[in-house]
């Protein structure tokens, strides 16, 4: 039983409780996320039988079938296994941002949604990690599954904060050293650095061929930029103030705005990643939700 956690809503996740979160690619030899190795070894679970022929190891024969019928046949495996991923969560200064049209700042937004992951990864008895970052790691939870692990990853959120600046590809291509085994990354963050900085970093995964999905998360007011008197913005990081008219630049700042997403749409489609806008106006349940019942059918 899970103890009651903030980050934990029993309700919203009980809506995605049949749902499957299931790797693309195979990984480290396995096809990952379906739980089930396509190499026959010796392991936890029997497979099927199939006749001896003259070679084969005799540790696998089955004597008993072999008394009752003097018939000679070879016990098959299928080793289980589990998808390794990694939750790469920013937690700078800039995720702790929330219009008066959200209900969630995009941190809290990101941390429902890091829960509910983990929630449907060690369900489907995959191990899942997370990491949260600014300026520098700060907190790395090895991948594991099991309920026990989930509560920890819960705690690890609740007590984790929005603060300092954001440095992400410097800390990705130091991740991307250090997490040996191929898995799957998934990487929660507003992406507020260059974005040819980040897009090498996340091709250093890619290099090291891990899976990426990346949700690039939004405030409503950052995809709309709905401000229309004179307003006094506020760097969240380091405190800069500009004062201006933002109707004047409105139309500048979508323009740059979709250059900026589609940038990131580009670069991840020719290189095998998957990206995702996400709007913090959308209930994370029903966004996930939708979310994987796409990925399931494009398959």
């Amino acid at each position: 039983m899970v103890v009651q956690k903030k980050f934990y809503d029993p309700d919203a996740f009980q809506k995605l409780a049949n749902m499957k979160l299931i790797a693309r690619a195979i990984v480290e030899g396995f096809i990952s996320g379906l739980h089930r190795s396509p190499y026959h070894g010796s392991s936890v679970e029997f497979a099927e039988y199939r006749k001896y022929v003259p070679g084969d190891d005799l540790k696998h024969f089955d004597w008993k079938v072999y008394a009752k019928s003097e018939r000679h046949y070879i016990k098959q495996y299928q080793e289980e296994t589990n998808l390794r991923a990694y939750i790469l969560l920013d937690s700078s200064k800039s995720m702790d941002f929330k219009s008066d049209s959200a209900k969630l700042t995009k941190f809290e937004y990101s941390c429902y949604l890091a829960s509910a992951l983990t929630f449907l990864m060690t369900r489907q008895k995959d191990s899942v990690g997370l990491v949260t970052f600014s300026d520098e790691v700060r907190d790395f939870v090895p991948p594991k599954s099991g309920p026990v692990h989930f509560q920890n990853i819960l705690t690890v959120l609740e007590n984790t904060a929005a603060e300092g600046e954001t440095v992400i590809a410097k800390n990705f291509h130091s991740l991307a050293e250090t997490v040996k085994k191929r898995g799957l990354i998934i990487v929660i963050s507003d992406l507020l650095e260059d974005p040819g900085e980040i897009l090498r970093a996340l091709h250093h995964f890619r290099h090291k061929r891990h899976e990426v999905l990346i949700f690039h998360v939004f405030d409503p007011a950052e995809l709309t930029f709905p401000f229309n008197q004179l307003a006094t913005f506020r760097d969240m990081e380091t405190g800069e103030q500009l004062q201006v008219f933002p109707r004047a630049y409105q139309k500048e700042y979508l323009d740059k705005l979709e250059e900026f997403i589609q940038t990131y749409r580009r670069e991840c489609t020719e290189n095998l990643m998957e990206y995702v806008v996400v709007d913090t106006t959308a209930p994370y349940d029903l966004f996930l939700a939708a979310y994987l019942s796409k990925r399931a059918l494009l398959g």
